[in-house]
């Protein structure tokens, strides 16, 4: 049986550099990707439209000046074209390949307690063993399509956005449906409604989405940005959520209506993500502003959608700004100014049944071509209940986070050593720029497995008390953010899967800077709240 110091589970962002740092320290480490090749989200989501709504030079690795010099970014907000082969020029810059091997899943991870190892079976029936196994599995990597009844025998063209055809795939002039409004959808239908024949849109809920306001980078603008890589990585460092972004210093009730109404424009024409997360500071936690920037999106959508009935639909009813994940549009509520888009609202009139040629709502079929679901994910644990992990005592790990995933960290688990997460939930990678946060995620499980093979320690596992205060920390953090109690995947509530019942913020919410002091602080007690073992004489750190 192939034995490795640590086998790491995705190819994505977090598991190339995982690769990356554990090569440095001098472990022999082997990634295996489902994909048949790296980029995770980017390999797998190439819908018309899918790009980055962070800016893209943050979204980048910092860790190499070199591959910073080397590498010229073409839009502020990169198309999925262009990130794809930045990933692939990653991997094939540091030799990463060698170390992948693509086409295979986890099926199941057991602890074998007497060896101190980890035993992983693969889909294809090989086993290997490691005696660390870090997953770099996602948050959205788990695709979902509602349970509609009759889908099976629609005869056209029907896949989740996720799984967009690898073949050349054309849609002009055809008859296309897409299901979803949600960051996807809007992506997906933005750029549909240029070719289709006819567009219809099924929507569930509407979304507060504003404007990205995408701009070309060119030569000298990249250049400047080059130049200015650290001050750009000192500020997403600075900020809460490791944006160029950060809140307003001000709780909207300090603001007069005039300053308030100036501020709202002001943040609506910048780039990105500024209207969310700049915004006033108590947005995500006071209803008054949330409801205060929503009926200023509102007025927006009604000035931008032609048909006023139409635009009332697009209004979200149920949620109130920012308890959801915002969408970056373009031009998207334009869209239904279209002579060839319609938009059917699932509240109204549900989906009854799917037939051969189409769909049926309230009584009337619609023919179509092609069906689009941009239904979202089972969202940051989906990925985990996919494998099933086997800790000590045979304690399954679906069976512990029936009620709700417990961590230390987000980064273990009491039950299952040396089994590390990068990007889990309660993680300060998840409600934060990814890319910024999964880094200092990566450095510091290298720098544990490297302080522990220094040590002479061969397992580390959370320990109980740990994880019991860290997971009701983030229960009652949570409580104080309106987006704890709205059904979403920021939630252990996704309305597309049955059997979750139980509502509690999977992200982690206290912010960037208080998550890199509780990191610095853990290290400076070597390592507390982790429980450390020699194979010959057990200890505790």
């Amino acid at each position: 049986m192939e034995t490795h110091d640590a086998i790491i589970i995705g190819a994505g962002m977090s598991g190339l550099y995982q690769l990356h740092t554990l090569r440095e320290i001098g472990l022999k480490a082997l990634v295996l990707e489902a994909g048949s090749d790296v980029g995770g989200t980017w390999y797998w989501n190439r819908y018309p439209g899918a790009r980055f709504d962070s800016e893209t030079y943050t979204y980048c690795y910092s860790f190499s000046p070199e591959l910073l010099a080397e590498w010229d970014w073409k839009e502020h907000f990169a198309p999925q074209t262009e990130t794809y082969p930045y990933f692939r020029h990653v991997a094939e810059r540091f030799d990463l390949r060698r170390d992948i091997v693509f086409g295979t899943r986890v099926a199941r991870a057991t602890w074998l307690e007497a060896d101190n190892v980890w035993r992983i079976d693969w889909d294809d029936g090989r086993v290997f063993q490691a005696r660390f196994l870090i997953t770099a599995i996602g948050i959205l990597s788990i695709p979902v399509i509602p349970p509609f009844e009759g889908r099976e025998t629609f005869k056209g063209r029907s896949f989740h956005s996720a799984d967009w055809p690898r073949e050349p795939f054309d849609l002009t002039g055809k008859r296309v449906a897409v299901f979803g409004t949600g960051a996807t959808g809007i992506q997906v239908i933005q750029e549909v409604a240029k070719v289709a024949g006819h567009l219809t849109v099924y929507q569930r809920e509407g979304n507060w989405a504003k404007p990205l306001h995408n701009a070309p980078i060119d030569a000298e603008e990249m250049a400047q940005i080059r130049e200015r890589f650290p001050e750009i990585f000192a500020r997403c460092k600075a900020t809460s959520a490791a944006f160029l972004h950060d809140w307003e210093p001000r709780v909207m009730a300090d603001a007069t209506p005039e300053e308030r109404e100036a501020m709202f424009e002001a943040l609506y024409a910048q780039r990105g993500f500024a209207f969310w997360l700049s915004n006033f500071q108590d947005l995500p936690t006071n209803a008054e502003t949330a409801k205060a920037v929503g009926d200023f999106l509102a007025r927006k959508i009604r000035e931008r959608v032609n048909d006023p009935a139409k635009a009332e639909i697009l209004i979200p009813k149920n949620h109130l700004f920012g308890t959801k994940r915002v969408p970056m549009e373009t031009n998207y509520y334009e869209v239904y100014n279209q002579t060839n888009v319609d938009l059917v609202d699932l509240k109204a009139t549900p989906v009854e049944r799917f037939t051969e040629c189409g769909i049926v709502t309230g009584g009337e079929e619609r023919a179509f071509d092609v069906v689009i679901y941009a239904t979202g994910f089972d969202a940051v644990r989906g990925a985990w209940d996919r494998i099933d992990f086997t800790g000590v005592g045979g304690q399954k790990l679906i069976d512990k986070w029936r009620d709700g995933p417990v961590t230390y960290m987000g980064l273990q688990v009491h039950g299952f050593p040396n089994l590390l997460a990068n990007v889990g939930p309660h993680s300060g990678a998840t409600f934060c720029n990814v890319p910024r946060c999964i880094e200092q995620n990566v450095e510091f499980i290298a720098a544990l497995l490297k302080w522990m093979t220094e040590q002479g320690f061969d397992r580390v596992e959370a320990s109980e008390a740990a994880e019991a205060e860290w997971t009701e920390s983030q229960r009652q953090g949570a409580e104080a953010f309106l987006a704890s109690k709205v059904d979403s995947w920021f939630t252990s509530i996704n309305t597309n899967l049955p059997g979750r019942n139980r509502r509690s913020l999977l992200f982690y919410t206290g912010g960037q800077q208080h998550f890199l002091t509780f990191c610095a602080d853990v290290v400076a007690n070597g390592y507390e709240g982790f429980q450390m073992i020699r194979a010959a004489s057990p200890a505790t750190a």
